[in-house]
């Protein structure tokens, strides 16, 4: 189904909250859904549900949401070191959203028809966006030169009382890959700033956690 433009304008504020953003809270952030008559008042339930979680998805607890099929076109450069593939289960319960191709009320079995803003859809076509899905080692570091190794890397994400302190193959990779993720909490708990659920400062802070350049 395609999105049309009154779903569009409906959803321009989709991710808005209804309140400041505050770090450490989903509640104001751009996950907040309670504003929405969709969302039934809940804070959880069009990701999560105890009742009709789809028990294949292992990636998130008790997934509520439809997940998209689509297969993507893959960030590509001459320079880069890492074979970069399909995202991941984690990446793709993001992008069942973010693609566009799946409504944001789609979940506990339903399809829905409210489609996330053009501002916030990245569209099945990665290659413009920094790349997921790839496995990000001490071997990818050495063969890039311009990588640090995650596994001794150390890096700070989120501000104020919620913060934690590890490596990059800790805190920033999933089974060891690029995901969503990794740079953005969908939770709002360990952000800096008040947009984009980002885990780093985005001036800076951010590229600089892997790229040592």
């Amino acid at each position: 189904m395609t999105p049309t433009a009154k779903d569009a304008s409906f959803v321009v504020a989709l991710l808005i909250a209804s309140q400041p953003v505050m770090a450490g809270s989903i509640l104001g952030s751009a996950h907040d859904f309670t504003p929405y008559a969709w969302s039934r008042g809940q804070v959880c339930i069009a990701c999560h549900d105890s009742h009709n979680a789809n028990h294949a998805i292992t990636a998130a607890p008790m997934w509520n949401h439809a997940v998209s099929t689509q297969t993507y076109t893959l960030y590509g450069s001459p320079s880069m070191k890492a074979t970069v593939g399909q995202p991941g289960q984690l990446s793709k319960l993001c992008l069942s959203c973010h693609d566009g191709t799946v409504a944001v009320d789609s979940f506990g079995g339903g399809t829905g028809g409210q489609y996330i803003s053009n501002a916030n859809n990245i569209r099945p076509a990665l290659n413009d966006d920094h790349p997921i899905g790839f496995v990000y080692d001490s071997a990818l570091a050495s063969a890039d030169g311009t990588l640090f190794d995650p596994v001794s890397k150390s890096v700070t994400i989120g501000s104020g009382s919620d913060t934690q302190t590890g490596t990059l193959a800790t805190l920033m990779l999933f089974s060891g890959q690029m995901e969503c993720a990794s740079c953005h909490d969908v939770h709002n708990k360990f952000t800096v700033g008040t947009s984009g659920l980002v885990r780093l400062d985005p001036a800076g802070a951010m590229c600089k956690a892997c790229h040592n350049k």
